[in-house]
């Protein structure tokens, strides 16, 4: 067999293998409104109570949904097209939320309504992204544009900042791993990066040629898979070893995965939002499987 044909049989054989790994995937899906129209809702964070929220991201308001009721409730924010972006809870039910537009991190209180600002002092630092906690009560976010991450002690309330190595670095997605290092994407070039919770020294993580990681997720094994929104692939990541795998996305190279979640059960959920309509995609991480649903 000549070399050419045995690389088109090579490649036919692993595209049948692909497509022969992907299934469809049962499963119910609820759609809930948003009182406000056009608010795009982002982000949706579960809280301690078993509430969900989301920030209404045009609408400068974060809303509350009891998945058991359906009720949903807005909360208006202080400050005008504050843009809240990315949000997580705290242990005592708190929300916080990240105002891209104006430049702060806010804390609601859901009990009083009420809300507490923290402005950033370097007046570079000005687009919060998405926010997470680490084991210690600390909360860390990332700052887009200004291609920073960012470190918040809620019990003073003092914010620092670290600039990424890499200029336009566009720092997105970010995790805390079991250890208490953070993890981020640079979505503005193609590595993963750490950053040492008390030097706040960063290394960065060079992954494929041409991948945009997006999102993060944090295996129960410790390891981190995360979406290439450029290339349509699912990645994976261990931290301690610097092993690297990736998968195509089903939905092929304009799949365009974002969001991103590990399941208690080990299954990593993402969303494709390149295709029409969107898809739900499952992988399980044992079979080196797929499953995938459209999205209503």
């Amino acid at each position: 067999m000549g070399l050419r044909n045995l690389t088109a049989s090579l490649t036919l054989l692993i595209t049948a293998t692909l497509l022969a790994s992907i299934g469809a995937l049962k499963v119910s899906i609820k759609e809930y409104d948003v009182p406000t129209p056009k608010a795009r809702p982002h982000d949706p964070a579960v809280s301690p109570d078993g509430a969900l929220w989301v920030t209404e991201h045009m609408a400068n308001k974060l809303g509350r949904l009891d998945p058991n009721t359906g009720q949903f409730r807005e909360y208006p924010l202080k400050t005008p097209e504050s843009g809240p972006h990315g949000l997580v809870a705290d242990k005592q039910g708190n929300i916080w939320f990240a105002a891209i537009f104006k430049g702060y991190i806010g804390k609601l209180d859901p009990k009083s309504g009420e809300i507490t600002e923290y402005r950033m002092r370097d007046p570079s630092a000005k687009d919060p992204h998405t926010p997470v906690f680490d084991q210690k009560g600390i909360l860390w976010f990332t700052l887009q544009e200004s291609s920073m991450v960012g470190r918040l002690d809620p019990g003073t309330g003092d914010i620092k900042v670290k600039p990424t190595p890499t200029q336009n670095a566009v720092p997105y997605g970010i995790i805390v791993t079991e250890d208490g290092v953070p993890f981020f994407c640079e979505f503005g070039t193609n590595k993963l990066a750490s950053i040492d919770p008390q030097s706040m020294a960063i290394r960065e993580h060079p992954l494929p040629e041409g991948a945009r990681p997006r999102r993060l997720a944090l295996a129960s094994d410790g390891t981190i898979y995360y979406s290439d929104y450029e290339r349509g692939y699912l990645g994976h990541f261990d931290p301690k070893s610097g092993k690297q795998e990736e998968w195509p996305s089903p939905g092929g190279s304009g799949s365009e995965p974002y969001g991103i979640t590990a399941a208690r059960d080990g299954m990593i959920w993402y969303s494709e939002s390149g295709v029409n309509p969107n898809t739900l995609v499952r992988f399980d991480p044992k079979t080196k499987s797929f499953a995938e649903t459209t999205i209503p």
